[in-house]
């Protein structure tokens, strides 16, 4: 197949706006742990005219993840040439005292955001490095979706602090390891909350500025994807004009 975009991390919210926005440059494969997340977008896209393929895996499993790659490609064809990798995968967070949390409840966020961020590079990188330096219009670009929990670590949310803080710093390792090899890579902290109408049945008044747009979210990581060589963006946050920080 030709340049792709694949994007771990489908559902209703923010995962679909990303998927939409690259869609409309690249074929996209998604990925999510259940189908029911990602059909509704793949059937919106080729509707559209797009190309979109949509496979089950479980990011925090190296197996999984392997298995639903090989899936795409006998249906797409060869994906060793990546344009743009977005890591959009991350467990909830779940509010709850540090002294009642148990051990797996500690640990269950870390397999997300670090240790699927960690499978899903290792997969992704050498197809993106493949795409440097050939007829690609904008560098191959690694994307990873952060939080406010990536810089810092809210009371009762320690598990979800550690597992997002790891991944930022993951990112800043690749980025210094390979953005010099011609990859992108990027950290978005999403500061704020998600304008989803799940966010609009528990918080019916809130204004507009109080939540992040998922289009512009979407809007702003392609921007990332289109910078040059020159000035690469490593970290940018996106917060709503109302939110404190």
């Amino acid at each position: 197949m030709a340049l792709y975009a694949i994007i771990a991390g489908v559902g209703p919210g923010t995962g679909a706006t990303i998927a939409r926005k690259f869609a409309k440059a690249y074929p996209v494969v998604l990925l999510a742990r259940n189908e029911d997340s990602f059909k509704p977008i793949v059937a919106e896209i080729e509707r559209d005219g797009g190309r979109a393929f949509g496979v089950a895996a479980d990011v925090s499993s190296r197996e999984s993840l392997n298995a639903a790659l090989s899936t795409a490609e006998k249906s797409l064809g060869s994906l060793d040439r990546c344009a743009a990798a977005i890591f959009n995968a991350s467990a909830r967070p779940s509010p709850k005292s540090f002294l009642e949390l148990s051990e797996q409840e500690f640990l269950s966020p870390f397999t997300v955001s670090a240790q699927g961020g960690f499978h899903f590079t290792q997969a992704v990188l050498p197809k993106l490095l493949n795409s440097v330096g050939t007829d690609v219009k904008y560098p191959p670009t690694l994307l990873f979706t952060g939080a406010t929990a990536s810089i810092k670590g809210s009371a009762r949310f320690a598990p979800f602090a550690v597992a997002k803080s790891a991944g930022r710093i993951m990112a800043q390792s690749l980025a210094r390891e390979y953005g010099p090899q011609g990859v992108h890579v990027a950290h978005m902290v999403i500061d704020g909350i998600i304008d989803l109408p799940l966010t609009r049945e528990y918080m019916p008044d809130a204004k507009p500025d109080a939540l992040i747009s998922p289009n512009t979210i979407a809007d702003t990581y392609w921007y990332v994807h289109t910078q040059p060589a020159s000035g690469f963006t490593h970290e940018l946050e996106i917060r709503p004009s109302a939110e404190k920080w």
